[in-house]
């Protein structure tokens, strides 16, 4: 029996590029090891062209960021007939625009931190809401462009409006949330577990803490009580099919234990492009169910398909 043949997207052109490098050089090189014909493809305008070149049998999506996990290029392999790992053209799109997702999760009951969405010139003027509060792009990945304004700020952050600001003018201002920074995976219909994410010489969770080595200790699992444990189990697969994903997806919470008695738990949003670097959660959390890393991926490919 002929292997299938996969084309391992990565790279592209989004701010997450370097991201993508990683997570998509780890991929290839476990899937050649699972046996698959392996055939990276570095993104660029022409992807449609070398696809339909290549005529893979699946194509493994390690791209990150706008084009890659938005919709786009999961609209262009629709259009080639090409089976896809991941979620499809609406979920990727609603799951990247926080807004939208935001509003998909509370119609289905997840519990979210108040929030606003403004153009990013109209922040400088004046605190939109009274401190502590955080400040993200609307549509980006990897805490690109997140700011936290603490409670002792007395103007807005000034950088947003800066000319050197690089990720849209449309921003989503959040109540910033104490306390604890947990994730969940959810391979399909089930749960890997859940993770604390403990930033090391960082304030929050940003691009360093994530993929730098050593920026961050990942608890895993997670040493909270059971209820809550199961509760965030439970919110990251309501995320996962209110949106309508399908494959892997990592869902991000904060928990503040000191909010009341029982603590407040607010679902920050669901990752549809989770990375696979060697810093990532998801592989893991896939280890701490007895997934190996190739087990994972061969997974993700066998349950590719081409669906919006």
């Amino acid at each position: 029996m002929t292997s299938k043949h996969v084309a391992v997207l990565y790279g592209g052109f989004s701010s997450e590029r370097p991201v993508s490098l990683s997570s998509g050089k780890e991929c290839a090189a476990a899937l050649k090891a699972e046996g698959y014909r392996v055939t990276p493809v570095d993104v660029d305008h022409d992807v449609a062209e070398v696809l339909g070149r290549l005529k893979p049998d699946v194509a493994f999506n390690a791209l990150h960021g706008p084009y890659g996990e938005d919709g786009t290029i999961q609209g262009v392999l629709e259009y080639l007939e090409i089976p896809y790992t991941h979620s499809g053209v609406l979920a990727s799109a609603l799951a990247m625009h926080k807004e939208l997702a935001k509003t998909v999760a509370v119609a289905a009951g997840i519990p979210v931190a108040p929030a606003l969405v403004m153009n990013r010139h109209d922040i400088v003027r004046e605190h939109p809401m009274a401190p502590p509060y955080v400040v993200k792009p609307v549509a980006e990945g990897s805490s690109f462009g997140v700011v936290i304004v603490r409670e002792d700020q007395s103007h807005p952050p000034q950088m947003i409006a800066s000319p050197e600001w690089r990720y849209g003018d449309v921003v989503m201002v959040e109540r910033y949330i104490p306390g604890r920074e947990l994730t969940c995976a959810i391979l399909g219909d089930e749960s890997l577990g859940v993770t604390e994410i403990i930033p090391v010489g960082h304030s929050f969770y940003d691009y360093d803490s994530k993929y730098v080595a050593g920026g961050s200790k990942h608890e895993c699992p997670a040493k909270i009580s059971p209820n809550i444990y199961q509760k965030i189990e439970t919110l990251a697969l309501k995320a996962h099919q209110a949106i309508g994903c399908r494959g892997v997806t990592r869902s991000d919470f904060r928990f503040d234990e000191n909010a009341s008695p029982e603590g407040e738990l607010v679902w920050l949003e669901v990752n549809t492009q989770p990375g696979m670097t060697p810093t990532s959660l998801v592989p893991e959390l896939a280890l701490h169910s007895g997934r190996s890393f190739g087990e994972l991926l061969r997974w993700m490919v066998e349950d590719a398909s081409c669906s919006r």
